[in-house]
């Protein structure tokens, strides 16, 4: 069985040079991110709608509000979403204006969502979310009541209709413009998480959190 997420709706038209569909590729970017963008229509008006999301197994999933427009809603629409993650990586500065860029990794998927109200299988979710967030947190935290998980929401999408796209090269300049006296390359972005700030609440110390491996 073929791991290609190449569908006529994932096949990128512009720039299909950086374009991949291999499961792999996709995996590794939603695995390595928090956030998403789930874009919907509702009514005749497309709405987008940023949330986080985590995956098990060939599917995504993401929670809101059980009556949440890209929860509840998207179940009851009954519609394909679209969902697009993306990482910036750096800044292109070209010698031209026109060859200006960004290097970036992105991730778009379509799907129909699916509604998860099992009690134990949104449970489960919950710990993959918050052990995504902070490992091991989960445990240490006040037990989940039975209401909180009512008024949570939990939809996912199967991982068989998507594509990468992403750039990881320097400034692309026209020939008579290499000699143009003005600086051309990368500025790289690279991102990392800084010193916990305590709750004011709290006056006593306990064990730091650990911070995910997403970025």
């Amino acid at each position: 069985m073929s791991d290609s997420l190449q569908t006529p709706t994932s096949t990128v038209k512009r720039g299909a040079g950086r374009a991949q569909y291999d499961q792999a590729s996709v995996y590794k970017i939603i695995d390595d991110t928090l956030m998403c963008h789930i874009g919907q229509q509702a009514n005749g008006q497309v709405f987008v709608t940023p949330t986080c999301h985590w995956r098990e197994g060939e599917y995504l999933y993401w929670h809101a509000h059980s009556k949440a427009r890209n929860t509840h809603g998207a179940v009851k629409e009954g519609q394909k979403v679209c969902i697009n993650i993306c990482e910036l990586d750096g800044l292109v500065l070209a010698r031209s204006a026109f060859h200006h860029s960004v290097n970036y990794r992105s991730v778009t998927l379509f799907g129909v969502p699916e509604p998860i109200d099992d009690y134990d299988v949104k449970m489960h979710h919950f710990k993959l979310f918050l052990d995504k967030v902070s490992p091991g947190r989960w445990d240490s935290l006040r037990p989940v009541k039975d209401i909180e998980v009512k008024a949570t929401g939990l939809v996912r999408i199967k991982i068989e209709e998507a594509s990468v796209k992403m750039r990881a090269e320097g400034a692309i300049d026209d020939d008579e413009d290499f000699d143009w006296p003005v600086w051309a390359g990368v500025l790289p972005l690279e991102k990392q998480w800084q010193a916990p700030q305590q709750n004011a609440d709290q006056n006593k110390e306990y064990p730091l959190p650990t911070a995910p491996n997403a970025k």
